[in-house]
C-alpha cells in the first residue's frame, strides 16, 4: 500500500540516455520532434526502453494480453476474459482457514490492537504461526506456495474481518521483499531471506517515495556508494507501510547513478545510521507507515538484486500488479461489509412510518453495491488468474486498481455515508472511523488517472512503433519540424510510412466487426458481454484518429487520454464482469452483474436509465434488504454486520 507508487507508471526518471548505436524509441521520437527539450526525450527514451526489459521478464507480452487483443486483434479472444480458476490447495486452504480463525480469535479477545492502535505483534506473530506471511512463498523455502488466484481472492475474505491485515499480507508478500526476492533474488538469496520472511520472523516492506521523488523518480536522491564488500547508504525515504526496526526493506536507491534495489535487515533498534521519521497519517493507521532515515548506513553487497536485464524500476514494476489486484480484492471486501451494514440500519430507521429499506433511493444503493462488488470479483479472479498463466498483466492489472479503488469510494461516499445519515460521523461507526481508508485506494499503487494515461500509452505502443514512428523518422530524417501536407516535398518525404498508414485506415474501414464465440449466457448477460466486445472491436479507428489528430502534441493531451483509456477500461469490465457472472449459479449474483454492466454501458453511452433499469436495481435492492439476499455476497460464514450506534426507542 505505497502511497505514492505513481512514480513507476507515469514513466518518469530513468537517468541517462540510451547508448548511441541503440535506435530511439517511439517516445523518444515523438518528443524530440514534438520540440521537447533534449533531457526529457532522452529520460523518456529510457524509460520506454526499461518497460521493453520488464517485458522480457514474462511468457506472454503486453502485445498477448486479452485487454490489448481485445482492441487490436480482429476478434476478441473470449476465452482469456473467461478463465475458471483452480481449486485452492488443501494446504493452502488449512493456512487461510487458520488464518481468518486467528483474526476471529482476536477480534473476539479485544487484542487486535496495541497501545499505539495498531495492529499487535501477537496478532502478527500468531498469523506467523498460522503460515499467512509464507502464502506467497514457494515451500522449498517454507511458504506455501499459493496461486495468486488463491491468495488473491482469499484477501477479500480477510479484508471482511480485518482490512489492515489484509493489506499488510499485500504489502509484505507483493510490493514488499517477498516477490523481489523470489522474483529477482539468487539461490543464495532467497535461502538467506525468504525462511524467515515466510515465518513472519522478519515482514517486510518496500522504500521508494522520497521528500522529493514521488511521481518523478528523477528526483531519487537516497544513494549506495560501494565500499569494500559493502554498501553505504545516505537518503530519506517517506510513506513506508508496515516498517519499524527489525523489519525487511526493499531499498530502491541510486547505485552508480541508476535505479537499484537492495534487501535490507533493518536493526533491530533505531542508532546514528538507521533513524525512523515519525508523523501523523490519516490513512493505513492500523499499521505503522513512516519515514526512514539512512546515514552512512551498510548493507552488504550480496544484498543487491540483479535482473538479467533492467534494474530497479524492472523490479518495482512487478510488484505493482500484484499489489493493483490485491487493492481490488481488498476493497470487494470493504463494500462486502458496507452493503452487510446497510441492510440491519435501512430495516431499523423509519421515516413517515415505513423503514428506509422500502425506499426506492436506498434499494438502488443496494443494488448498485452489490453491483459493483460482483464487478470486483469478476476482475480480481480474471488478473490473478492471467498472472498465474504468465501474463504481464499490467494493462489489466491498472483496470483492477482503478476500477477497484473507485467503486469503494463511491460506494463508501454515495451509499454507505447517505444510507447512515449523520450517525456515519458517530465515533466507532465504520465509516467516520474508516474514511480515510476508503478514499486512500485512489492514491495507492498509482493515482487513478496518471494510470488511466499508463493504460492508454501501453495500448498505443505498438501501434505507434508501427505506423507513426517511421513518419517521424522520415521527417527528422528530411530536416521537417512543421510537416504540412499542402507542401509537396513533404508529401513526397512521408509517401513510405503515409502509404502504410493509409492501407491500415482501409482496413478497418471495410472490416466487419465479428460477433464474439460466446459461451453459453443468459439473455441479459450475453447482451451485455455482446456490447462490450463490439464497443472494443470498434475503438482503434477512434483511437489511431486521436494520434492522428494530436500527433506529436498527444504526450500533453492528459485529459483526451484519460477519457478513451476510461472507456476502453469500463467495456473491459463490462465483458469481464458478464463472463463471470454467467458461470455462477446465484440468481442474485446475476442480476447484480447486470446491474453493474448496465451502470458502466450508460457511462460509456451517456444515456439516461430507463424505467426498467430502476425496476431492475430497486428490485435486487429489494431482495438484499428484506430476504436475506446479502448472504449471497458473504463468503464468511456467520460474518455479523456491525452493531448500530445509538438506537433510539421505537413507539
Amino acid at each position: 500500500m505505497k502511497t505514492d507508487s505513481t512514480a513507476v507508471e507515469e514513466k518518469l526518471g530513468a537517468n541517462g540516455a540510451a547508448p548511441p548505436e541503440e535506435k530511439a524509441s517511439f517516445a523518444e521520437t515523438a518528443l524530440t520532434m514534438g520540440g521537447k527539450s533534449a533531457d526529457e526525450a532522452r529520460r523518456t527514451g529510457a524509460i520506454d526502453k526499461a518497460d521493453d526489459q520488464v517485458e522480457d521478464l514474462f511468457k506472454y507480452k503486453t502485445t498477448a494480453s486479452p485487454a490489448f487483443r481485445a482492441i487490436w486483434d480482429t476478434q476478441v479472444p473470449v476465452d482469456l476474459f473467461s478463465i475458471k480458476p483452480a481449486a485452492v490447495p488443501a494446504d493452502v486452504q488449512k493456512v487461510m482457514d487458520a488464518s481468518l480463525d486467528v483474526v476471529r480469535k482476536h477480534k473476539a479477545a479485544g487484542t487486535l490492537y496495541n497501545a499505539d492502535k495498531k495492529i499487535d505483534v501477537r496478532v502478527l506473530d500468531d498469523l506467523g504461526t498460522a503460515g499467512y506471511w509464507g502464502l506467497l512463498v514457494s515451500k522449498e523455502y517454507g511458504g506455501s506456495g499459493a496461486p495468486f488466484t488463491s491468495f488473491a481472492t482469499f484477501l477479500t475474505k480477510m479484508a471482511m474481518l480485518e482490512a489492515t491485515v489484509s493489506g499488510l499480507a499485500s504489502v509484505h508478500g507483493c510490493i514488499g521483499a517477498v516477490d523481489p526476492l523470489r522474483t529477482f533474488g539468487t539461490p543464495e538469496q532467497k535461502k538467506r531471506f525468504l525462511p524467515k520472511l515466510a515465518s513472519g520472523e522478519r515482514l517486510s516492506a518496500f522504500a521508494l517515495t522520497e521528500p522529493c521523488a514521488g511521481s518523478d523518480l528523477t528526483q531519487l536522491r537516497t544513494e549506495a556508494k560501494l565500499d569494500g564488500s559493502e554498501y553505504v547508504v545516505n537518503g530519506e525515504k517517506l510513506f513506508i507501510t508496515n516498517v519499524v526496526p527489525g523489519r525487511t526493506v526493499g531499498l530502491v536507491c541510486l547505485i552508480n547513478n541508476k535505479p537499484s534495489v537492495l534487501i535490507v535487515d533493518l536493526p533491530e533498534q533505531e542508532n546514528e545510521q538507521f533513524q525512523l521519521k515519525k508523523y501523523g497519517l490519516y490513512a493505513i493507521k492500523g499499521a505503522y507507515n513512516r519515514g526512514i532515515i539512512f546515514k552512512d548506513f551498510r548493507v552488504p553487497a550480496e544484498n543487491l538484486l540483479k535482473p538479467k536485464r533492467g534494474d530497479g524500476l524492472t523490479i518495482a514494476y512487478h510488484g505493482l500488479n500484484l499489489g493493483r489486484v490485491s487493492l481490488c480484492a481488498n476493497a470487494a471486501g470493504a463494500m462486502r461489509q458496507m452493503l452487510i451494514s446497510m441492510v440491519p440500519w435501512a430495516q431499523f430507521r423509519r421515516t413517515y412510518g415505513q423503514a428506509i429499506s422500502t425506499r426506492e433511493l436506498v434499494q438502488r444503493r443496494l443494488g448498485c453495491t452489490a453491483g459493483l462488488i460482483v464487478a470486483c470479483d469478476a476482475v480480481v479472479e480474471w488478473c490473478a488468474g492471467l498472472l498465474d498463466q504468465g501474463y504481464r498483466g499490467e494493462m489489466e492489472c491498472i483496470i483492477a486498481k482503478i476500477f477497484g479503488s473507485e467503486a469503494q469510494k463511491h460506494v463508501a461516499i454515495e451509499y454507505f455515508m447517505k444510507t447512515h445519515g449523520g450517525r456515519s460521523f458517530l465515533e466507532g461507526h465504520m465509516f467516520g472511523d474508516m474514511v480515510h481508508e476508503f478514499l486512500a485506494p485512489c492514491i495507492y499503487e498509482g493515482e487513478g488517472e496518471m494510470l488511466g494515461m499508463a493504460f492508454f500509452k501501453s495500448l498505443v505502443k505498438e501501434h505507434g512503433v508501427k505506423y507513426f514512428q517511421p513518419i517521424g523518422e522520415a521527417l527528422m530524417k528530411a530536416g521537417i519540424r512543421q510537416p504540412s501536407l499542402a507542401n509537396p516535398a513533404h508529401l513526397w518525404a512521408l509517401k513510405g510510412p503515409m502509404a502504410n498508414y493509409a492501407k491500415w485506415m482501409m482496413s478497418q474501414k471495410l472490416r466487419r466487426v465479428a460477433t464474439p464465440a460466446l459461451p453459453p449466457l443468459p439473455a441479459k448477460l450475453a447482451a451485455h458481454a455482446e456490447f462490450a466486445a463490439d464497443f472494443l472491436q470498434r475503438s482503434p479507428l477512434d483511437i489511431s484518429g486521436t494520434m492522428s489528430k494530436h500527433q506529436l502534441a498527444l504526450a500533453d493531451r492528459q485529459c483526451r487520454m484519460a477519457e478513451i483509456s476510461q472507456r476502453l477500461q469500463d467495456a473491459t469490465v463490462i465483458l469481464c464482469t458478464a463472463l463471470y457472472a454467467g458461470r455462477q449459479n446465484n440468481e442474485i449474483i446475476r442480476d447484480a452483474a447486470d446491474v453493474a454492466c448496465q451502470d458502466l454501458t450508460r457511462r460509456i453511452s451517456g444515456k439516461r436509465p430507463t424505467d426498467s433499469y430502476y425496476k431492475t436495481v430497486t428490485k435486487l435492492g429489494k431482495v438484499l434488504a428484506e430476504d436475506g439476499g446479502w448472504k449471497s455476497f458473504s463468503p464468511l460464514d456467520n460474518y455479523e454486520a456491525e452493531e448500530i450506534l445509538m438506537p433510539y426507542k421505537r413507539d
